[in-house]
């Protein structure tokens, strides 16, 4: 029975040296070195980015994150570099304090265990 390489090893590019010392080394990123663009299926976008399917296809239709393309009928994939570059957008937009962030809720208006008023708010 063969034994099946890991995923990172899929992913990238055998390391050339003619020196021989270590044939199993690696030098990256398969994209870095061949230049070929790298996609990247559901399961590998949902490691990137911490969101919901139907959050992403929302914001997909709203033209607010990177286009999925389908290879095959059934093969669904993101453009990494475009995903990577969504996210760096989004972290600068925070860091300069312009993204929106929803306020918290109102738990005062709760119907099961309200909070109690404090003497002060009285």
């Amino acid at each position: 029975m063969t034994k099946k390489p890991s995923r990172i090893r899929i992913l990238m590019m055998p390391y050339q040296d003619d020196d021989g010392k270590d044939p199993v080394a690696y030098s990256g990123p398969a994209t870095v070195l061949t230049g070929l663009p790298r996609t990247i299926r559901r399961h590998e976008l949902k490691l990137i980015v911490p969101l919901a399917d139907s959050t992403i296809y929302e914001m997909e239709k709203r033209g607010e994150f990177p286009r999925r393309f389908n290879i095959t009928p059934r093969c669904v994939v993101w453009d990494l570099e475009e995903v990577e570059a969504w996210l760096e957008h989004r972290r600068r937009i925070y860091l300069e304090g312009r993204a929106k962030i929803a306020p918290g809720p109102n738990v005062h208006q709760r119907k099961t265990r309200p909070v109690k008023a404090n003497r002060a708010d009285i």
